[in-house]
């Protein structure tokens, strides 16, 4: 391929995901790995925690693929808020899960990452690798910069994210790399109910949406 014709390959992702989402207003984003399978703790909890915010109108976005993906999908199905899935062409190909109102597909991750952000109004990372990872950070970056509006980000299973949450306080901040405020940009939650709690909370002080 020219590389110049890539510009027009990206443009039509972008367009495309813009279109299609354009009337979903506010959205939660779910993270989490691809390997957790039904029976899962995390896997239940993101099924709860999905059904939760989809039954009070708010949408749920995911990978769209299985594991973590597929319980935030699956939990948000059958209930008003639209569930969304944001799956990636890979080597190994990923599966759509077979949960989602709203499906597209994405050859470039930084346009899924724009669609991820683009309607959300909060995050919620469940135990997983260097996608999950990948969210993550670029979440607290955003908000650390205000590149975006602050929003909840939400942690879900204190045993799974200690060793980071440590690593962030005893490296990153006694080497000054952040500040001590910036510990204050997620939280880490171990019940379903808390999260969704959480964020329904961060909906009703955002006030009305006009895109709903």
């Amino acid at each position: 391929m020219i590389e110049a014709w890539r510009v027009f390959r990206i443009q039509s992702e972008l367009v495309n995901g813009i279109e299609r989402l354009a009337k979903l207003g506010r959205a939660v984003s779910i993270y989490g790995s691809a390997r957790l399978r039904p029976g899962n703790e995390y896997y239940t909890a993101a099924h709860t925690v999905a059904a939760g915010l989809a039954a009070a109108g708010i949408a749920v976005i995911s990978g769209g693929g299985p594991g973590i993906m597929e319980a935030a999908n699956r939990g948000a199905f059958p209930h008003e808020g639209a569930s969304v899935g944001l799956n990636i062409t890979l080597p190994e190909e990923q599966g759509n899960n077979a949960y989602q109102d709203v499906s597209l597909q994405f050859r470039y991750f930084f346009v899924r990452k724009f669609m991820f952000v683009k309607h959300a109004i909060g995050f919620v990372i469940f135990p997983g690798g260097f996608g999950t990872m990948d969210e993550l950070f670029e979440a607290l970056t955003l908000v650390q910069t205000e590149k975006v509006e602050p929003f909840p980000i939400l942690l879900y299973g204190s045993e799974y994210w200690a060793g980071l949450v440590e690593w962030l306080e005893n490296t990153m901040v006694k080497e000054g790399c952040i500040g001590q405020k910036d510990m204050n940009l997620f939280t880490v939650v171990d019940d379903a109910e808390q999260a969704v709690s959480l964020l329904l909370a961060h909906h009703e002080q955002l006030g009305h949406d006009p895109n709903n």
